[in-house]
């Protein structure tokens, strides 16, 4: 009889990557991302560039018709639908894992933006959307003069 050396680690890594599967399965059964309860949305950033705010989204496998973009002073909502091909349906699938359905994200904006001059670029999946930033918002320089009380603004 061999004896066998037990590793208590070994026996937690195998219950550890049967648990993963078991979500796996259940993500794949119902389309939900783990750290998302609902459903996908499109990776975004969000980056400030003196007077504007530019926001870049990755939205893969649609076409431009198929974005409905709403921007308000504060937020960009961003929705749209990836359509299954019809032809395809007929053929068997062994996996896929390809999302298909509606998605929406708003993003809330850091400052308020003039939503009546917003400039959209849709090129490869990325949206980018130039959000001019309200005057109140932009960044002035104000040049402070030690010798007296008063305050000269820079344009």
């Amino acid at each position: 009889m061999a004896l066998l050396r037990w590793q208590p680690f070994s026996e937690l890594e195998n219950l550890r990557r049967q648990m993963d599967q078991v979500f796996d399965d259940i993500n794949g059964m119902t389309g939900i991302e783990s750290n998302n309860p609902l459903g996908w949305q499109p990776a975004i950033e969000l980056s400030d560039r003196d007077n504007n705010l530019i926001l870049r989204a990755q939205i893969p496998g649609l076409n431009a018709e198929d974005l409905d973009i709403s921007v308000s002073r504060d937020t960009v909502t961003l929705k749209g639908e990836h359509r299954q091909e019809d032809e395809s349906q007929d053929q068997g699938f062994y996996r896929s894992e390809f999302r298909y359905g509606s998605f929406q994200r708003t993003i809330n904006l850091p400052v308020a933006v003039e939503n009546d001059q917003v400039e959209a670029e849709f090129n490869n999946g990325v949206l980018t959307l130039t959000l001019p930033k309200v005057e109140e918002a932009k960044d002035k320089v104000v040049k402070i003069n030690l010798g007296s009380n008063k305050q000269e603004q820079l344009q």
